[in-house]
């Protein structure tokens, strides 16, 4: 499955100044890593999130976002994101900004 370049690009203004950031195609799509966890992603016109466990209810409770169910089973702890709900700049850094948050929780690969 093919990514919106316009979307990975927005990500990447966000991700580029963190360290450890890292960039992988992964999910048929392509992946944002900080030190080789995943913080989010793009898939088609949509975004990927890693909120986690604990972030879980929060993040699909919020506009345009849902469970992620990728291969048809859910993957609690990531959320997809439509592109409505991240038209603007900050909608997209906020839901990086979680993602990010996240992903500082946990040790380096």
């Amino acid at each position: 499955m093919a990514y919106s370049e316009d979307v990975a690009e927005r990500v990447r203004e966000v991700m580029a100044s963190e360290e450890g950031y890292e960039e992988k195609k992964m999910f048929g799509g392509l992946c944002f890593l900080r030190h080789g966890n995943m913080v989010a992603g793009v898939v088609g016109d949509e975004l990927m999130i890693r909120v986690g466990k604990d972030g879980h209810d929060q993040a699909v409770a919020m506009p345009h976002a849902r469970e992620m169910d990728f291969t048809g089973r859910s993957m609690r702890g990531i959320v997809q994101v439509e592109p409505a709900g991240f038209k603007g700049d900050d909608e997209l850094s906020a839901w990086v900004d979680r993602g990010l948050a996240f992903a500082r929780t946990l040790p380096p690969k």
